[in-house]
């Protein structure tokens, strides 16, 4: 899930990820964009039509229709990292904004039930967008013992 993202290719990347691991993106509203730009439409590549990709109007509306058990939100604040927890299926990956992050408001959200990081190197404030959503998407996919993969 993309907590209103602003730059295009990032969430084409992430299109194109979900796509190729069987997952679904959620977009919170206001994007940052219109979904039929062209930067948004090249990183996807011909991936759109293979993903599962939902608008929500809010945070709230999102929280309505998906009905999560566990939600993660990815922060470089948090000390827990995204490899210490066991995924499961139908578990929620909550990423910020480029380059702001998850604001203090969802971050205290009642359906968060933890907040992770990615390890880096110190020094460093963030990872793309994209790459951070593919390293956590990866790790829990791998933990569930990729299921659909080849």
């Amino acid at each position: 899930m993309f907590f209103e993202p602003r730059i295009p290719p990032n969430t084409g990347n992430a299109i194109r990820l979900a796509a190729g691991t069987g997952c679904e993106l959620h977009l919170i509203e206001p994007l940052g964009f219109d979904l039929s730009e062209p930067k948004l439409r090249r990183a996807g590549l011909d991936y759109h039509d293979l993903a599962v990709v939902t608008v929500h109007r809010s945070l709230s509306a999102a929280w309505d229709v998906i009905q999560p058990d566990r939600v993660f939100a990815f922060t470089a604040a948090a000390t827990t990292h995204n490899t210490d927890v066991t995924y499961r299926p139908g578990d929620v990956l909550l990423f910020g904004p480029e380059p702001t992050g998850l604001p203090e408001e969802v971050l205290t959200d009642p359906h968060i039930t933890d907040r992770l990081r990615i390890p880096m190197l110190p020094g460093r404030r963030s990872m793309n967008l994209s790459n951070a959503a593919a390293v956590a998407v990866y790790e829990a996919w791998r933990q569930m013992g990729f299921p659909g993969a080849v």
